[in-house]
């Protein structure tokens, strides 16, 4: 209990001269709270490029490719073996049949919003039962495209994106003149970032004849997937390749996530050896400035062990104050904020907003104290270790 009572003593006294040491504290608190500005930053970039790669509620979407391709753009389906998909058992069946969506892929040049540049933007042809079959679809600006004309809908994240997207706008495709009708939703997914027309219209507009590249199927529950896979991989009319739609857009995500985060923790390690040399500076001129004092209390009988943990939770502290501006100020500053990027296993553009979660709060959280823990070690060994007749006698 002693013990603990010093440790609590010293600590308070350390803390409350704080403001003697306002120049050199303040460039610690600076300093960290740069390095977690930028690695949340940075990270936040890959947590919103993660989301809009993922859908909302339960994984009962399939999409199926054709045998050996990795990606829609890859994949290839005949008309007969569509249906054939869509009467695969597991699938949720209406009175309009089947809930399965033959659909086309295919790209189309639109400029940023924010550059001016080019970029490819996802054309997708789908069916009918497309819209029944996306969780979190819906229409929040406009109508739906008409079935047979020359119409589209834009995902929520192009109109913000891409230029031309707005209701009554027209397209240019070619030969052809395409009107946007409605801005729609898709759950926070990645269809947020394409337009959507109808599969039949857009076969002929870019010579696709009577084929399809994948199909897109609501399944009964989560469980019925097995079932549905198991029927179209013995059926040896088809050559295709289920998987749930979640898999699949975690897979086309994987590559960019990936460089993103490596980028951002080996610009943040770099930061952080900075900001940790400033808090050993800090603190070692905190301990020089205060070397008669702790050589005052250790004569008092004050313990070296409380005398080494009093700087460094000193060192925390400022750490942690310096953690909490740069994570508020990352929060206020890129939360939310709108981008969009290529990905680079689909070659197509990806409208999504940087994400700043917990789970990112939680690591800055983490690096700023090992930082403040690191930069308080070694001047609290040095101060503990100074001979008591040595410290008295410095000025």
């Amino acid at each position: 209990m002693n013990w603990i009572l010093q440790v609590y003593a010293i600590s308070l006294f350390a803390l409350r001269t704080i403001p003697m040491r306002f120049g050199s504290s303040l460039a610690t608190i600076v300093g960290i709270a740069g390095v977690v500005g930028v690695f949340v930053g940075v990270l936040s970039i890959a947590e919103g490029f993660r989301a809009a790669m993922t859908v909302s509620g339960t994984d009962d979407v399939a999409i199926v490719l054709r045998g050996g391709a990795d990606s829609e753009m890859s994949s290839g389906l005949t008309r007969e073996e569509t249906r054939l998909i869509a009467d695969a058992p597991g699938i949720v069946r209406g009175e309009d049949g089947a809930l399965a969506s033959a659909e086309l892929f295919v790209m189309m040049n639109l400029p940023k919003q924010s550059t001016g540049t080019d970029a490819n933007v996802p054309l997708r042809g789908v069916q009918k039962a497309a819209m029944d079959i996306r969780s979190g679809f819906k229409i929040v600006e406009g109508r739906p495209f008409e079935l047979g004309r020359n119409e589209v809908i834009a995902g929520i994240g192009a109109s913000r994106a891409f230029a031309g997207l707005d209701v009554g706008s027209r397209l240019r495709v070619g030969a052809n003149e395409w009107e946007v009708v409605g801005i729609f939703t898709g759950g926070g997914g990645s269809a947020e970032s394409e337009i959507w027309t109808d599969a039949a219209v857009l076969q002929p507009a870019y010579n696709r004849g009577d084929t399809f590249q994948t199909v897109f199927a609501k399944l009964t529950s989560p469980d019925a997937f097995t079932e549905f896979k198991d029927a179209l991989t013995a059926n040896p009319q088809l050559k295709v390749k289920p998987m749930l739609q979640g898999q699949y857009l975690a897979d086309k995500s994987t590559v960019l996530t990936s460089i993103i985060r490596s980028v951002g923790v080996l610009i943040t390690t770099l930061m952080a050896l900075g900001a940790l040399f400033g808090a050993l500076n800090t603190m070692y001129s905190a301990v020089a400035a205060r070397t008669r004092e702790i050589a005052t209390l250790r004569a008092l009988g004050f313990g070296s062990g409380p005398i080494i943990l009093s700087v460094m939770f000193e060192s925390l502290v400022l750490a942690v104050i310096g953690g909490a501006i740069g994570a508020s100020a990352a929060y206020f500053a890129f939360n939310g904020f709108e981008a969009s990027t290529i990905n680079f296993q689909t070659f197509s553009q990806v409208a999504f907003a940087f994400a700043v979660t917990p789970q990112l709060l939680v690591y800055a959280i983490i690096w700023v104290a090992i930082i403040g823990l690191l930069g308080g070690l070694f001047p609290a060994i040095r101060a503990a270790r100074l001979p008591i007749a040595t410290a008295l006698r410095e000025t």
